[in-house]
């Protein structure tokens, strides 16, 4: 009797010990951030939206973001503005709008340096197309005040072609630029499947070229990460290249963290309703198992929960410095910032 009670002890104790563990664990990188505060409040009758950040060679900060007049939308009538400040708690002072058109919508840039180029990839879209239909382009200048010169390959990242899986590219949008290992240059950027179904779902994918100009070519195996066939979404990509490792931000639009652990919300609201999530690659192309990159403003703040998305990382000498993300509540800023201190990747 003795020996039968202990034989199912070790088998109790054989079956817990070699569970999976399917939790995704907060990452070293949402640990080190300190919370900042809101910042870049719209003028009256527009909106701000996402907050791209850069320092120039002698320090001075200079974000470009999305404004959106209160009578429009960001799918017609979005542009790009310049403000500059001496650190990220402002203030901050209108410098310009960058890019504005009566044909097209400019929206969600992104800003790099390569060298003595500065580097803005944007949203593109014409007024007259259907909303699925956004594109993507790419400028470049010698200065963070411009004059900025888009390439003539615009769109560089055309809504049109065939996906690694086969589905079409109905969708380019939310783009992230970086120069990789080998001197190349990749965008990744969100598209949109039509493969699993009559539902659209979002996904990231990949173009690559040997110009920061372009053209850009669809990597053959798109996309890199999706989650399409569980019926799930993710978007707003930030990569970045650092210590060997490449890394990528995404935000978790409909919950794949849950599905991931096992226990599937299909009730939660699309959106950036939740932590977003932080990928580890060697090579920029296979990603693994994610883990938790930032949090929300409930979260940070303590406030009333809000849409938490568009992740951008402001470096300094080659360091993450500050997390910067945008934030639509009733609030009028662009977002908010965290503090990036003491991350150790792992």
């Amino acid at each position: 009797m003795k020996f039968k009670i202990l034989v199912l002890l070790c088998i109790i104790f054989f079956s817990v010990s070699c569970k999976k563990d399917l939790s995704i664990k907060e990452s070293a990188f949402s640990k080190s951030h300190v919370t900042g505060d809101y910042i870049l409040d719209a003028p009256d009758n527009w909106w701000h939206w996402g907050i791209a950040p850069i320092y120039d060679t002698s320090n001075k900060l200079h974000v470009f973001m999305s404004a959106i007049p209160n009578d429009g939308s960001w799918i017609k009538d979005s542009k790009i503005v310049h403000y500059t400040a001496k650190s990220p708690e402002g203030p901050y002072t209108f410098v310009d709008t960058t890019f504005t058109s009566k044909t097209h919508t400019y929206h969600n840039p992104q800003v790099s340096r390569v060298n003595n180029t500065y580097v803005l990839v944007y949203l593109l879209k014409n007024r007259e197309t259907p909303n699925i239909n956004q594109e993507i382009g790419i400028a470049t200048s010698k200065s963070l005040d411009g004059p900025w010169t888009e390439s003539p390959h615009n769109p560089i990242i055309k809504a049109s072609g065939k996906q690694g899986d086969g589905s079409n590219i109905l969708h380019a949008s939310n783009p992230t630029f970086i120069k990789d290992k080998n001197g190349k240059f990749r965008i990744y950027y969100k598209s949109i499947t039509d493969a699993y179904g009559s539902e659209r779902h979002r996904e990231i994918s990949l173009a690559l070229s040997d110009n920061i100009e372009g053209p850009y070519k669809n990597y053959e195996n798109n996309p890199l990460i999706s989650y399409a066939d569980k019926g799930l979404d993710i978007e707003d990509c930030y990569a970045f290249l650092y210590k060997g490792f490449y890394y990528m931000i995404v935000e978790d639009r409909k919950g794949v963290k849950d599905m991931l652990e096992g226990k599937r919300n299909d009730k939660n609201k699309p959106g950036g309703w939740r932590p977003g999530l932080i990928y580890k690659s060697e090579d920029g192309i296979y990603w693994g198992k994610p883990e938790v990159g930032y949090k929300t403003n409930e979260q940070y703040f303590g406030d009333k929960l809000a849409r938490t998305e568009r992740p951008h990382i402001l470096w300094k000498n080659g360091e993450p410095e500050y997390l910067f993300l945008a934030c639509h509540d009733e609030d009028p800023s662009a977002g908010f910032f965290v503090k990036i201190e003491g991350w150790t990747p792992n």
